[in-house]
């Protein structure tokens, strides 16, 4: 289980390595994502709190990047924090997510971006539940849930 030392280890130190890498140009990615996708996973945007579409789902699966697939969160980690925003407590793999220091707006925070394809995801925060104390902010455009036994996107 990670916690928030590890967390900040990798924003630190380096990232775990992933399964694998998938990197695209721009243009490529503009062709494969929505507008509001490309802004947020390429750009580093985010969308305004309770306006995701998976904000207040819970139904069961794999939470996916958007951009390439790779599976990041499981619906059994995801919780509501009352931030307006999909909140998971654990990766699906410790390589899945990467973490970064952020520095932008003023604040010191932590950026969680998928580790295959460096998709901004959201940010991380130490003030999530036990027993991880961790939650990930993410916004519901990076992210799609391939439900159990439903494999569409």
């Amino acid at each position: 289980m990670l916690t928030w030392k590890d967390v900040m280890n990798c924003a630190v130190n380096g990232n775990p390595e992933p399964d694998s890498r998938i990197e695209k140009t721009e243009i490529q990615w503009r062709e494969l994502l929505t507008p509001e996708q490309f802004r947020i996973t390429r750009e580093k945007g985010t969308e305004r709190a309770h306006t995701g579409a998976l904000c207040s789902s819970y139904e069961a699966g794999k939470y996916n990047c958007i951009c390439c697939n790779t599976p990041l969160f499981d619906s059994t980690i995801k919780y509501s924090s009352g931030t307006g925003w999909p909140s998971f407590t654990q990766p699906i793999k410790r390589n899945a997510i990467k973490y970064e220091k952020d520095t932008s707006y003023g604040m010191v925070r932590v950026e969680v971006m998928c580790n295959t394809c460096d998709a901004h995801l959201g940010h991380v925060f130490p003030d999530g539940p036990e027993p991880s104390g961790l939650r990930y902010c993410v916004n519901s455009e990076s992210i799609w849930l391939e439900k159990d036994g439903v494999d569409e996107q």
